[in-house]
């Protein structure tokens, strides 16, 4: 697990103008907040932030103002809807050996039985919980040769060491759906010269 170090500013200005000025400085307002202390609001290094978060759960070293040296992982991440840059980012403050829960990538690899049969991911990414400074970056699971009906379970996934679950075992990661479509329009048609007959 990679750790990013990035400094930050706190900010006492708030609200709708504070934060369009500090965006307008290419940087990012955000609140980092946890272990029942009182949040921090911060002002981050947008480019810096934007590199960082392209890690899944990513392990951020904060040095606030030159002195404080926090832990944290990105625990909401707000952005523009229509350009995509950053707009506001909630930072969970976290400590070494700490154990957190956080959502993990799933990727798959292999190919699925023939047949044309279409893979579901139900969950896009397993809820797991991990100490801070280990959570893995993602999960991969095999779907080599699976058959329409076959289903991968949260428990038939091999995670890393130190890492453990926290949703049910039962719960359904993937499934291979049928091909039904081109079946289903062939009858249509079939149907349709039935009824013009």
């Amino acid at each position: 697990m990679s750790e990013v170090k990035i400094s930050a500013e706190t900010r006492s200005e708030f609200g709708k103008g504070a934060a369009r000025r500090i965006r307008r400085d290419s940087k990012v307002p955000g609140v980092l907040y946890g272990h029942g202390s009182d949040p921090i609001h911060l002002t981050l290094p947008g480019h810096d932030l934007l590199l960082a978060l392209r890690t899944p759960n990513v392990l951020i070293s904060l040095d606030i103002d030159g002195k404080a040296n926090e832990l944290a992982i990105p625990k909401s991440v707000q952005r523009d809807p229509i350009k995509g840059f950053l707009e506001h980012v909630d930072l969970l403050l976290v400590k070494r050996g700490e154990k957190v829960t956080v959502e993990v990538p799933v990727h798959t690899e292999g190919e699925l039985a023939a047949g044309g049969n279409l893979l579901e991911h139900v969950l896009n990414a397993l809820p797991v919980e991990a100490e801070a400074t280990h959570i893995p970056e993602a999960v991969t699971v095999s779907i080599e040769g699976l058959e329409a009906g076959a289903s991968v379970l949260a428990k038939d996934i091999t995670l890393p060491a130190g890492t453990t679950l926290a949703v049910e075992e039962d719960a359904v990661v993937l499934q291979v759906l049928a091909a039904q479509a081109e079946e289903s329009s062939e009858e249509s048609g079939a149907g349709d010269e039935a009824a013009e007959a």
